[in-house]
């Protein structure tokens, strides 16, 4: 495409965090910046340029949307890719709806993954009651998912038994007809790791450093980014699976390849093989600290690639931990929300704090995040090691 120019207008499918910084990238390169969330109150609708209040298949505000941007992303995986086909017949959108549809379906989602002949964990999917009960026990112990709408822990249950299984199946169903399921073996984890990339549409592709993750009930809690935090050849095969997942896609845009690091044999703390868990097809959670440790952050990468400009490798210019912060903090001192103490943390060296403008604290909601950056990476772990216990999060 011929690239943007700063002054375009650039718009965005959805109104929450990400899009908030998504929205701060673009103003900073020049551009304004068009969002459509059906919150008038919505993190990224407050601080852009347009904000269309609409439904995303709101027939009005995909035509006001495709009348005033020039190119068109999106921020959350849950957006109906029907949204981006529709404005992808007018507009350049960064990802299209296809590799969004295939995100929202984690059947397609791991035929995609085996297609492009990356590791994925043993699994079925499951359509009726009669297929959960033929399941065959080399699958269990095993977390049931349903194959949409799943995120951040949600509609998943953990079973180990038959028995489990069908009891799990029947809590999973929402409607008359019955919700499509997958069953993944649970397989010894050593680490949890992911990797951002980028893809324009001339097909280049870069990628953030490799991103060493904790999770804490499906939410994730701590990203770690230095040289050298899993080996080479780990590092080597998560970035080369990612780039076949994007190559298989013909994606553009930014998007998130999330893996296991399996343990090797019986030594749990031996690094063994990866697979592939899923995709996010936007921005992540994990890449966040890029803002503050990187030349380029994912939200500058996604500007670029929509506008279709040059993307530069991000260089990591600081070791960093990134602390996801949730609503619980506000709750720390008993039932009132309270302010948790950020004069005590922001005395921390080396400490950047990200808040996302929401209007309420409740426990479990993304409320913002906060990076440290040092010159070594037991420093930049010391720090947040400080901070996470002035705030009540428990130590990884």
């Amino acid at each position: 495409m011929t690239p943007l120019n700063p002054g375009a207008t650039l718009g965005v499918l959805g109104g929450g965090q990400l899009g908030r910084m998504w929205s701060h990238a673009a103003q900073a390169l020049g551009f304004r910046t068009a969002v459509l969330d059906p919150d008038k109150h919505s993190p990224a609708g407050l601080v852009s340029h347009v904000h269309v209040c609409a439904d995303y298949l709101d027939a009005a505000g995909l035509a006001h949307m495709a009348a005033q941007c020039q190119a068109i992303t999106t921020e959350f995986e849950n957006v109906p890719a029907e949204a981006l086909r529709q404005l992808g017949l007018t507009l350049p959108c960064a990802p299209s709806a296809e590799p969004v549809s295939v995100a929202q379906d984690r059947a397609r989602e791991k035929t995609h993954f085996v297609n492009c002949g990356v590791p994925v964990a043993p699994h079925a999917v499951l359509h009726s009651l009669d297929e959960v009960q033929q399941v065959h026990a080399p699958l269990l112990p095993g977390i049931l998912k349903t194959t949409r709408l799943g995120y951040d822990g949600k509609g998943q249950v953990r079973v180990a038994t038959v028995a489990e299984l069908a009891t799990a199946w029947q809590q999973l169903q929402t409607s008359a007809t019955p919700t499509v399921c997958i069953l993944e073996k649970r397989l010894p984890l050593a680490a949890e790791c992911s990797v951002v990339l980028a893809r324009g549409f001339d097909g280049q592709m870069v990628h953030l450093p490799l991103q060493v993750n904790v999770h804490r009930e499906g939410i994730l809690a701590v990203t770690e980014v230095f040289e050298q935090a899993l080996p080479a050849a780990t590092e080597q095969q998560a970035f080369k699976a990612a780039y076949e997942v994007a190559q298989g896609l013909n994606y553009v845009g930014v998007l998130c390849v999330e893996f296991f690091v399996l343990q090797d044999g019986a030594d749990r703390d031996a690094l063994g093989p990866l697979v592939v868990n899923e995709i996010a097809p936007r921005p992540h959670n994990s890449g966040h600290h890029s803002i503050d440790s990187c030349e380029v952050s994912q939200f500058e990468l996604q500007v670029r690639c929509m506008a279709g400009l040059p993307l530069t490798t991000p260089r990591l210019h600081s070791p960093c931990v990134m602390l996801n912060l949730l609503g619980d903090l506000w709750f720390a001192q008993g039932a009132q929300a309270s302010e948790p103490p950020w004069p005590q943390v922001l005395a921390l060296p080396g400490v950047h704090l990200h808040l996302y403008g929401k209007t309420e604290a409740r426990r479990g909601r993304k409320m913002g995040h906060l990076t440290i950056t040092a010159a070594t990476p037991d420093a930049a772990k010391g720090v947040a090691l400080q901070a996470a216990a002035l705030l009540g999060i428990a130590a990884w």
